[in-house]
């Protein structure tokens, strides 16, 4: 039907060529007097159709339909072009959009024994369940002797399966209190076995049993370079975390709370926190106990661990008798002066290592030091803080006889004692858990 009414037409020339003559025609009417304009209607005479028209009209419709399926067709084809070409472009030029993702599940790690070459996962698998977090509380006195209770915060390092355990002495020096917080998330009290001062070195033990102890490594054969994987609490809050780096060297000769140590460098992330915990190496074996991390704005990469074979000694020595044995001693408790703040506080003078206590019956009440000499040298090694004394009194044994000059009211005063054994060691610390610069460190 359609077709029959669109032949039964004018053509299109026709038709658009008397419409627009009549539209111009009324257009200049308008123009002159648009009010009187009368209105005409456009009568269409509809003629028998031709047939040669309608054949015509039948051409151009098929043509139409010819050039849209053509237009549709190349606009595919260019839209494919341009497709293809802009992929291969990304392509050629290193930017494909291309994604891919992985079907793969969650590796399951699978810890082997110490001993063996292992991943970093494998060592950290191993080994975060015998590494602890501590927490500590101890009651201090403020500046205007007001007492509150301070806590701390640090890691340790279980070494045996019925709950011995090492961290450093700073941690839990001074404390009223210890807690610790196993990686199953069970708290127990812990109790303090022996400690340390000079090695820096502590035993706990908690009430429990069949927990996992580390396996000692030898920290002597060690090289620079090998795989150092470091298991601790950063923060005091982030337990069981884990970096890894190198050992970066051996053998450095730090001091730490005027006491001179040597100690493994490492470039493993450490931070507060981390004192007490593990550093292992790639066998999965503990190779040092974290100490310390060198600070400044300007410092990353430095952290220090205490040997394990040195780490390992010392903890047998607190667990069997409490101390350190075979240590020489004076027997007097000391004060290292090493500023003029800390001179200005005390009330002196002259920089050095001032005797604050004398231990009644010792060697040092029996060769007449009293409180208050400045320790000025042992047998001609002068001692200036409390790093050289302690350096001093290691080139003796138990036993040996040294000579001490000391300064007492302006004058020197020479004398010489037999060195006794050092029982303990103890090293405070300040009002923010922090161990003291210049402590006070009986040498008993």
């Amino acid at each position: 039907m359609m077709n029959e009414n669109h032949e039964n037409r004018i053509p299109e020339e026709n038709h658009c060529e008397n419409e627009a003559g009549m539209t111009a025609a009324s257009q200049e009417h308008t123009s002159a007097d648009a009010k009187e304009q009368p209105r005409y209607e456009h009568i269409h005479v509809q003629p028998e159709p031709d047939p040669v028209l309608k054949e015509l009209a039948k051409q151009r419709k098929s043509m139409k339909r010819t050039m849209v399926a053509g237009f549709l067709c190349c606009g595919l084809l260019a839209g494919g072009i341009g497709f293809g070409g802009g992929l291969l472009a990304n392509q050629m030029n290193g930017s494909s959009t291309t994604l891919y993702r992985s079907t793969a599940g969650k590796v399951e790690v699978q810890p082997v024994s110490a001993g063996s070459e292992m991943s970093v996962e494998q060592v950290a698998a191993l080994n975060q369940p015998s590494v602890v977090e501590i927490k500590t509380e101890k009651v201090t006195n403020s500046s205007f002797l007001q007492q509150y209770v301070q806590t701390g915060a640090g890691s340790g390092v279980i070494i045996s399966e019925d709950g011995y355990l090492i961290t450093n002495n700073h941690v839990i020096n001074g404390a009223s209190t210890i807690q610790v917080r196993t990686s199953d998330g069970t708290t127990y009290d812990a109790v303090l076995v022996g400690t340390d001062s000079k090695t820096d070195v502590a035993v706990l033990k908690i009430n429990a049993s069949g927990l996992r102890p580390v396996t000692f490594g030898d920290s002597d054969n060690l090289n620079v370079g090998e795989t150092a994987v470091a298991i601790g609490n950063p923060l005091g809050e982030l337990g069981g975390t884990v970096t890894n780096g190198i050992i970066s060297a051996k053998d450095r000769s730090i001091t730490l709370d005027n006491q001179q140590m040597t100690l493994l460098q490492t470039n493993a992330a450490i931070n507060p926190g981390n004192s007490g915990g593990g550093l292992f190496n790639s066998r999965g074996e503990l190779i040092g106990m974290v100490v310390a991390k060198s600070s400044g704005s300007d410092v990353e990469g430095l952290g220090f661990a205490i040997p394990s074979n040195l780490v390992s000694k010392i903890a047998q020595e607190l667990i069997a008798n409490g101390y350190v044995t075979g240590r020489p001693a004076l027997g007097v408790t000391v004060l290292s002066i090493e500023n003029a703040q800390t001179a200005m506080q005390y009330g002196v003078s002259s920089l050095g290592v001032y005797i604050t206590d004398v231990e009644s019956g010792s060697a040092a009440d029996k060769a007449g030091l009293q409180a208050g000499d400045r320790i000025i040298s042992i047998n001609n090694l002068v001692v200036e803080s409390f790093a050289d004394l302690s350096a001093a009194l290691d080139n003796y044994a138990v036993g040996d006889t040294v000579e001490i000059m000391v300064s007492r009211g302006g004058s020197t005063v020479t004398v010489s004692l037999t060195l006794q054994e050092k029982k303990n060691t103890t090293v405070p610390q300040n009002e923010n858990g922090e161990t003291q610069t210049n402590p006070e460190v009986p040498l008993n």
